[in-house]
């Protein structure tokens, strides 16, 4: 029989690097390292492999931001080309940071909600 998972508390989860199973236990240690299992409920979190999937979708909202972001800085202040280079390439890579983490929360709390496990080759 399986169990039913709720996927919006698993993703919240994810994102507040919680367990996706119980919401004690952390979920990633370090930077972007996935723990092997919950430290309370013992659940297998390295059978949820994100991949590459947290990565293209950080890509996707970071270049869905990047035009805007052009746009704002360019008509707000009028900054030189390279001042406008280094701005917006230093907003970019610190909200990049930030949000791969937090998509790779979300992305592995999204797997375990659906069961979607590495069951090897």
């Amino acid at each position: 029989m399986t169990q039913i998972r709720d996927s919006r508390a698993a993703i919240l989860r994810g994102v507040m690097n919680r367990c996706p199973s119980c919401g004690e236990g952390q979920l990633m240690q370090g930077y972007l390292k996935v723990n092997p299992v919950c430290a309370h409920c013992q659940a297998p979190l390295s059978r949820y492999p994100a991949a590459d999937g947290p990565a293209f979708f950080t890509m996707t909202v970071m270049l869905l931001v990047l035009i805007p972001l052009f746009g704002i800085i360019w008509n707000v202040w009028r900054p030189e080309p390279a001042t406008l280079l280094a701005v917006t390439g230093l907003i970019t890579t610190v909200m990049t940071l930030v949000l791969l983490r937090l998509i790779k929360g979300a992305f592995i709390g999204y797997l375990w909600a659906k069961d979607e496990q590495d069951r090897g080759a």
